[in-house]
């Protein structure tokens, strides 16, 4: 929560999010499970870390705004800095916004625990799976309320009384314009794929790391100037994130650019996320990208980008009960929970603990 802007259009449902994350890391202890083996889940404490006066005066700004909002938040000094994190380099200037109680998930962990738990529902007939099943198109009702009655899929036909969801992150848009073009229709969500790279060491020791630290400039990750590419419409963007997952793996990162939905592994990329890094944590300066060929991996995965920066969440206009759930960027998982609380609320027209208006689908349709 540390880069969350109190105010924000997203904040209460970031803030809604994670009170369910929270409730269901305590709801795993209490049935005698540990949070850290099926989510992930840490609490680790998050530093967002600025180098200079102005980002000091915008940390202690923003200490005070998260500790209103209702979360235990402090501004941290270079002194105070120097202790909490060794490694990282602080100068006079350096300084940081500290939220103490923030936690920490593994996506891959929490995506298995949510699958396991809702295969328990399969024999209810209440769930299914389908995988390497293309979706192909919509079968609209018959009746004049505007609805869509199945879906069609490459091998199969799956009909919904109730509500059909369109949830396929960066794919959201490419997949409602094919979907309404079967019609003759045009509709278009400006949802686009934002590339992003993240760096994964195996094992690493050479490194302290007792938080899960982000720079100040992560909250608008400004993009890198001079870039050499021939590609200008690339806009590539790095700004240090450092956590340690839980399997004890160091991951540093992050970038963001637009390559549409190329997902190849770039080099240059992850020499631009190891020099930032280094930027931070002198340790890493001796050592090179070539030595640790062994020991890392790279993550490469599309976020799904909004030009306003708030997702997609409610009714398609003219369908009576097809919803969309998109466009998180990269707060995908963090708001998921809250995401899912709000489509479930809309769908059956209750009154819902975060407002649904910010995030309706009209004001992101042409």
């Amino acid at each position: 929560m540390t880069h969350k802007t109190p105010g924000s259009p997203t904040w209460d449902l970031s803030m809604r999010s994670h009170q369910l994350w929270t409730t269901m890391a305590d709801n795993l202890q209490e049935q005698g499970l540990d949070p850290m083996v099926e989510l992930g889940w840490k609490k680790t404490g998050s530093l967002l870390v600025g180098r200079t006066r102005a980002e000091s005066d915008m940390l202690k700004v923003r200490a005070k705004q998260l500790s209103e909002a209702g979360l235990i938040a402090e501004y941290l000094s270079s002194s105070d800095l120097s202790k909490r994190e060794p490694d990282l380099l602080v100068d006079k200037d350096t300084s940081a916004a500290f939220l103490p109680d923030d936690c920490q998930l593994d996506a891959h962990r929490t995506v298995a625990y949510i699958e396991k738990g809702n295969r328990n529902f399969a024999s209810k007939g209440r769930y299914a799976e389908f995988y390497d099943d293309p979706v192909k198109c919509f079968i609209r009702s018959e009746d004049s309320n505007g609805g869509v009655e199945a879906v069609q899929t490459s091998k199969t036909t799956l009909y919904s009384k109730k509500a059909i969801i369109v949830a396929a992150g960066c794919w959201t848009g490419s997949l409602m314009k094919d979907l309404f073009r079967n019609w003759g229709m045009e509709f278009h969500v400006p949802v686009r794929p934002r590339k992003g790279h993240l760096l994964a060491l195996q094992n690493f020791n050479s490194l302290q790391l007792n938080h899960g630290l982000m720079e100040a400039g992560y909250v608008d990750h400004p993009s890198i100037s001079g870039l050499e590419s021939s590609d200008h419409g690339r806009d590539l963007s790095v700004s240090m994130t450092a956590t340690i997952d839980a399997a004890g793996n160091l991951l540093i990162g992050s970038s963001r650019e637009f390559v549409g939905f190329n997902t190849d592994l770039d080099e240059s990329v992850i020499s631009h996320i190891w020099k930032r890094v280094g930027e931070y944590f002198p340790k890493l300066r001796s050592l090179s990208l070539s030595d640790l060929s062994e020991s890392r991996k790279v993550r490469i995965g599309l976020r799904p980008y909004m030009p306003d920066g708030k997702p997609v969440i409610g009714p398609v206009p003219g369908l009576s009960n097809v919803y969309l759930a998109a466009g998180h960027e990269g707060g995908g998982l963090s708001m998921a929970l809250g995401t899912a609380e709000m489509v479930v609320d809309v769908v059956l027209g209750r009154p819902g603990n975060v407002d649904s208006a910010p995030f309706v689908v009209d004001r992101g349709v042409e």
